[in-house]
Parts: C-alpha cells; structure tokens; sequence
C-alpha cells in the first residue's frame, strides 16, 4: 500500500491529566499506557501499514520538538506545525494539502495521537479494510463495537452493507447522549463509537471541503499555492471539527467496523482499560506507590513514595510538584482545576 499515508492528530492540551499534563507536555506525550508516550505507541503501531517516511504528524509549535523526540525516525519534514489551534478540519485539511501535493491520489489515515490500542494487528488489518473502501471514493470512518452505554462519546447510526463486505452505509452520526439513550443505543446493535479514525482519498476531502465548507478549502488553497501564506492565512480559517465540517454534512459516507481493544484514554479513570490491575482492582503507577487496603483505585506517582490507605474509587497523582486526589466518578472534572489556576494566574503549574 505505497499510496497511503498515516497522520497523526497531535493538537490536544489533556487538561483531565493534570498535574502530569501541562501546556508543555500535553496528554499524547505523557507515558499512559506504557513506558512511553502514547504519541509513541501510536506511530509505532503503524509498522507494516507505512513507513516513517509516509506518516505525518499535525501539532502546535510549542509541541514540535517534543514530537520529534518521541518519533525518532519521522523526518522533520513530515512535523505539520499550526500556526494556531483551530481544531480538527483545519489541521486535517493541512494534512491533505500536503499529501495531495506528494500523492495525488494519496490515501490518508487520520489518527488521534492519544488512544490505546490493545490488539494493534486487528488494528492495522481493519484500516488495510477501510483503505480499499476509501479507494472508491468514499469519506470512511472506523466505528467502535461499544462495551457499555458511554455518554461521553458520540456514536454512530449503522445502515446496511455496503459492495465489498467490510463497509456499512452511516445513517447518521449522533451526539453524545444521556446515559438512557446510550443504554438504548448499545441494546440496539445500530450503534457504533465514533473514535475520531477517518480514511480517505486527498482528493475526495479536498472535494468534500470545497462543497461543504468553502471559507476552509479557499484558505487551504492559498496554503498550498505558497507555504510562506501558512502563518497569516491558518489563523484565519474557522475554527471546527472534521466531523461538524464534512462527516455529518457528505453523502459518500461509509463505516467499517472494528473490535480491537480500544480505549481513548479519556481520563485518570481509564486507567484500568489500558495498565494491568491487582487484586483489589488498583492500578499502582510509579516507583513506589504504596496501597494499604484500597480497592478500585489509581495512584500514580514519581520518585518519593506515595502511600493511600484505606480508600475506595479514588485517584491519587503526584507529579513532584503537585498532587491531585480525585473520587474516580469526578476524573473528568480535573479540568476545572486547570481553569481554577489559570483564574488564580499560577501559571507557573499549567
């Protein structure tokens, strides 16, 4: 498959991983699900799908470094760096600027950076799926076999098969629901996660954008005329997700479904999808965590000791200079400790 072309999402903040995620060191470059980071297990996956030499990464400029670093072997090249953050159609439609302009009939793979992956070859073979759907065409996305009634995903309504066995029709994309509504959504089997996973053609985006979105593919086309416009024109672009951009707006919409231990590693609470448990259901991560009669917790620590005792459902992370305990049901809300400290102008912990 020498015409395709893996890209990397990497323009996310992380703030449900503070204290260990800063404006310098964002979620896709913390070592969550292994020893390394997840931007690192996720272009490490992609070996026998493509080469370094084909795979590209999106990121800001405060990150670019730190992606080269964790992706030794991405030619510098291939490091995408935004101007400014404006979301994902605009960092997607940089990536298929440049691949169109290497490959015209290049296929693009956009992953987010941040995701666990338990069962990577399953993985690779299910994008080899979407790949040749994308062939004809078509906008692909890769829907999710959902595990419980999620509410803090969107989904993804299934028609019938389409030609070629793998692929489906998308009826709709939905918005993440109510937690009866998702219950009902899992009982259905019409439901997939929508994980953020889309194959296509560079052309065919480039399409899908020009009709859908003009404002975006007219700024995109001045990129591409010259790179030197990147700086003034990118800022300029508006500001919105591929999925609001194209996804729920085109026709030629299709989905292939995939079951391959996936998590995104959402919050301190998945810890337990991605690292091994205990006994009691603890994840213990660090040099010395110390758990005395716990059960269902997350402690995560550095260098000193970090002793929990006697507690149920909590998280507990020592990053050096801060701490954070959390009940695991609240993980998501660790953002609103980021926000309490942009308030209070700590800048010095963001």
């Amino acid at each position: 498959m020498n015409d395709v072309y893996p890209v990397i999402i990497a323009g996310g903040s992380g703030t449900r991983f503070w204290p260990l995620s800063r404006s310098r060191r964002p979620k896709q470059l913390l070592p969550l699900a292994s020893g390394r980071p997840l931007i690192s297990d996720t272009a490490a996956r992609l070996k026998g799908l493509a080469p370094p030499s084909r795979t590209l990464v999106v990121c800001g400029k405060l990150h670019a470094r730190a992606v080269r670093a964790a992706i030794p072997r991405l030619p510098a090249k291939n490091v995408l760096v935004e101007p400014a953050a404006r979301n994902t159609a605009p960092a997607i439609g940089l990536a298929t600027v440049e691949v169109a302009a290497r490959d015209p009939d290049g296929i693009l793979v956009v992953l987010p950076s941040d995701h666990h992956v338990g069962d990577p070859a399953r993985f690779r073979e299910v994008l080899g799926q979407a790949v040749e759907v994308a062939r004809s065409g078509a906008l692909v996305t890769i829907g999710l076999s959902p595990t419980r009634p999620e509410t803090g995903y969107g989904y993804i309504r299934v028609g019938g098969p389409l030609p070629g066995g793998a692929a489906r029709q998308v009826q709709a994309f939905v918005e993440k629901p109510d937690e009866p509504t998702a219950r009902q959504y899992v009982r259905s089997g019409q439901y997939l996660w929508n994980g953020g996973i889309f194959v296509f053609r560079a052309q065919a985006m480039l399409d899908a954008i020009r009709r859908h979105l003009p404002a975006l593919a007219d700024g995109l086309e001045l990129i591409r005329a010259s790179r030197r416009r990147l700086a003034k024109v990118f800022p300029t672009l508006p500001s919105i997700s591929i999925d609001y951009a194209v996804m729920e707006k085109a026709k030629n919409i299709a989905v292939v479904p995939g079951d391959f231990g996936w998590s995104d590693v959402g919050s301190f609470a998945a810890m337990e999808e991605v690292r091994p448990r205990d006994g009691r259901g603890n994840v213990a991560v660090g040099a010395l965590p110390l758990l005395v009669e716990c059960d269902g917790c997350v402690v995560m620590g550095r260098e000193r000791p970090l002793a929990v005792v006697g507690m149920k459902d909590v998280v507990v992370v020592d990053s050096g200079d801060a701490v954070l305990v959390v009940p695991k049901a609240r993980s998501q809300d660790v953002r609103q400790v980021v926000e309490a400290l942009k308030q209070r102008k700590l800048s010095r912990y963001l």
